[in-house]
Protein backbone atom coordinates (compact mmCIF):
# COMPACT_ATOMS: atom_id res chain seq x y z
CA UNK A 1 0.00 0.00 0.00
CA UNK A 2 2.59 2.41 0.94
CA UNK A 3 4.06 2.51 -2.85
CA UNK A 4 0.81 3.52 -4.51
CA UNK A 5 0.75 6.31 -1.67
CA UNK A 6 3.90 7.61 -2.20
CA UNK A 7 2.90 7.12 -6.81
CA UNK A 8 -0.04 9.73 -5.56
CA UNK A 9 1.73 12.25 -3.74
CA UNK A 10 4.04 12.95 -6.64
CA UNK A 11 7.80 13.86 -5.98
CA UNK A 12 7.68 11.86 -2.26
CA UNK A 13 10.54 9.50 -1.62
CA UNK A 14 9.73 5.86 -2.12
CA UNK A 15 11.19 2.66 -1.61
CA UNK A 16 15.03 2.54 -1.29
CA UNK A 17 14.80 6.37 -0.97
CA UNK A 18 14.63 6.42 -5.00
CA UNK A 19 12.67 9.60 -5.58
CA UNK A 20 9.36 9.44 -7.72
CA UNK A 21 7.11 11.87 -9.77
CA UNK A 22 4.34 11.55 -12.08
CA UNK A 23 5.19 12.27 -15.94
CA UNK A 24 4.03 15.76 -16.80
CA UNK A 25 0.49 15.61 -17.74
CA UNK A 26 -0.48 15.79 -21.86
CA UNK A 27 -4.40 15.96 -21.56
CA UNK A 28 -3.93 11.67 -20.44
CA UNK A 29 -4.43 10.36 -17.12
CA UNK A 30 -0.98 9.01 -15.97
CA UNK A 31 -2.91 5.72 -15.67
CA UNK A 32 -3.45 5.67 -19.51
CA UNK A 33 0.52 5.83 -20.49
CA UNK A 34 2.07 2.48 -21.12
CA UNK A 35 5.58 1.00 -22.45
CA UNK A 36 7.20 4.37 -21.35
CA UNK A 37 11.00 4.53 -23.14
CA UNK A 38 12.95 7.47 -21.79
CA UNK A 39 15.95 9.30 -24.24
CA UNK A 40 19.39 8.20 -22.69
CA UNK A 41 19.79 12.07 -21.59
CA UNK A 42 16.75 11.63 -19.11
CA UNK A 43 15.04 14.89 -21.17
CA UNK A 44 12.25 13.10 -23.77
CA UNK A 45 9.93 10.52 -22.60
CA UNK A 46 7.64 8.35 -25.06
CA UNK A 47 5.13 6.20 -23.93
CA UNK A 48 1.87 4.80 -25.39
CA UNK A 49 -1.43 6.43 -24.97
CA UNK A 50 -4.81 5.78 -26.74
CA UNK A 51 -6.30 7.75 -28.85
CA UNK A 52 -8.98 7.04 -31.41
CA UNK A 53 -9.25 3.64 -30.32
CA UNK A 54 -5.56 3.35 -31.35
CA UNK A 55 -2.30 3.24 -29.38
CA UNK A 56 -0.56 6.22 -30.28
CA UNK A 57 2.98 7.14 -29.62
CA UNK A 58 2.62 10.49 -27.35
CA UNK A 59 6.29 12.35 -27.27
CA UNK A 60 7.14 14.67 -24.52
CA UNK A 61 9.88 16.52 -22.92
CA UNK A 62 9.81 15.96 -19.45
CA UNK A 63 10.96 19.65 -18.59
CA UNK A 64 8.65 21.50 -20.37
CA UNK A 65 5.68 19.14 -20.32
CA UNK A 66 5.47 20.45 -24.24
CA UNK A 67 4.65 17.30 -26.68
CA UNK A 68 6.52 17.14 -29.49
CA UNK A 69 5.15 16.35 -32.56
CA UNK A 70 6.19 13.37 -35.42
CA UNK A 71 5.67 13.57 -38.76
CA UNK A 72 5.82 10.61 -40.04
CA UNK A 73 3.97 7.94 -37.66
CA UNK A 74 0.43 9.44 -36.56
CA UNK A 75 -0.76 8.04 -39.90
CA UNK A 76 0.50 4.51 -39.55
CA UNK A 77 -1.41 3.41 -35.98
CA UNK A 78 -1.33 1.30 -33.93
CA UNK A 79 2.43 1.62 -32.42
CA UNK A 80 4.08 -0.60 -29.99
CA UNK A 81 7.37 -0.57 -28.28
CA UNK A 82 8.68 2.66 -28.54
CA UNK A 83 12.89 3.45 -28.27
CA UNK A 84 14.29 6.19 -27.75
CA UNK A 85 18.47 7.23 -28.97
CA UNK A 86 20.37 9.16 -26.64
CA UNK A 87 19.09 12.48 -27.50
CA UNK A 88 16.06 11.64 -28.38
CA UNK A 89 16.90 12.72 -32.36
CA UNK A 90 15.96 8.84 -33.25
CA UNK A 91 12.88 7.11 -32.40
CA UNK A 92 11.86 3.48 -33.13
CA UNK A 93 8.87 2.06 -32.65
CA UNK A 94 6.47 -0.62 -34.50
CA UNK A 95 4.06 0.07 -36.61
CA UNK A 96 0.97 -1.15 -38.36
CA UNK A 97 1.08 -1.12 -42.09
CA UNK A 98 -2.04 -2.59 -43.83
CA UNK A 99 -1.72 -6.35 -42.30
CA UNK A 100 1.53 -5.96 -41.30
CA UNK A 101 3.33 -4.99 -38.83
CA UNK A 102 7.26 -3.26 -38.86
CA UNK A 103 10.03 -1.58 -37.12
CA UNK A 104 10.55 1.79 -38.38
CA UNK A 105 12.16 4.53 -37.05
CA UNK A 106 11.85 8.42 -37.34
CA UNK A 107 14.59 10.85 -37.47
CA UNK A 108 13.20 13.71 -35.55
CA UNK A 109 15.63 16.26 -37.23
CA UNK A 110 14.81 15.32 -41.14
CA UNK A 111 11.21 14.07 -40.46
CA UNK A 112 12.34 10.96 -42.70
CA UNK A 113 11.01 7.80 -41.87
CA UNK A 114 12.97 4.62 -41.66
CA UNK A 115 11.33 1.49 -42.01
CA UNK A 116 12.90 -2.08 -41.55
CA UNK A 117 11.01 -4.16 -44.00
CA UNK A 118 11.34 -7.78 -43.06
CA UNK A 119 10.80 -10.88 -45.06
CA UNK A 120 7.10 -12.53 -45.27
CA UNK A 121 6.18 -13.97 -42.66
CA UNK A 122 8.37 -12.67 -39.87
CA UNK A 123 6.82 -9.85 -37.72
CA UNK A 124 8.34 -7.35 -35.06
CA UNK A 125 7.28 -7.93 -31.44
CA UNK A 126 9.87 -5.96 -30.00
CA UNK A 127 12.20 -3.23 -30.74
CA UNK A 128 15.33 -1.09 -28.88
CA UNK A 129 17.66 1.03 -30.23
CA UNK A 130 21.15 2.14 -29.48
CA UNK A 131 22.07 5.39 -27.61
CA UNK A 132 23.91 6.16 -30.80
CA UNK A 133 20.97 5.46 -32.71
CA UNK A 134 23.55 3.26 -35.33
CA UNK A 135 22.24 0.10 -34.12
CA UNK A 136 18.87 -2.03 -33.56
CA UNK A 137 17.58 -5.06 -31.62
CA UNK A 138 14.29 -6.64 -33.11
CA UNK A 139 12.31 -9.75 -31.07
CA UNK A 140 10.85 -11.12 -34.80
CA UNK A 141 8.48 -14.30 -34.77
CA UNK A 142 7.93 -16.23 -37.64
CA UNK A 143 5.66 -19.21 -37.40
CA UNK A 144 5.09 -18.79 -33.64
CA UNK A 145 9.54 -19.42 -33.24
CA UNK A 146 10.69 -16.26 -31.30
CA UNK A 147 14.71 -14.87 -32.14
CA UNK A 148 16.32 -11.60 -31.66
CA UNK A 149 18.24 -9.88 -34.43
CA UNK A 150 20.42 -7.08 -34.82
CA UNK A 151 20.34 -4.50 -37.21
CA UNK A 152 23.41 -2.41 -38.40
CA UNK A 153 21.92 1.35 -39.39
CA UNK A 154 25.43 3.06 -39.45
CA UNK A 155 25.20 3.26 -43.05
CA UNK A 156 21.54 4.67 -43.02
CA UNK A 157 21.60 7.15 -40.11
CA UNK A 158 24.25 9.47 -38.72
CA UNK A 159 25.02 9.03 -34.89
CA UNK A 160 23.38 10.36 -32.14
CA UNK A 161 26.01 11.61 -30.63
CA UNK A 162 26.73 11.04 -27.11
CA UNK A 163 28.10 14.23 -24.49
CA UNK A 164 31.73 14.15 -25.08
CA UNK A 165 32.42 11.75 -27.86
CA UNK A 166 33.85 12.29 -31.08
CA UNK A 167 32.25 12.66 -34.08
CA UNK A 168 35.19 10.48 -35.83
CA UNK A 169 36.81 7.47 -34.99
CA UNK A 170 33.46 5.27 -34.30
Amino acid sequence: MLPLLALNLGGCQGPFGLNRRPAPSAGFGAEAREEPALSGDGRLLASLVERNGRSSVLLQDRFSGKVLPLRTLNGQQPHSSPSLSWTGRYLAVIVQRGERRLAMVEDRATGRPHPLVLPAGEEPQRISLAPDGRRLAVQIVKAGQRRVELFELSGLLEADLLPGQPAQGR
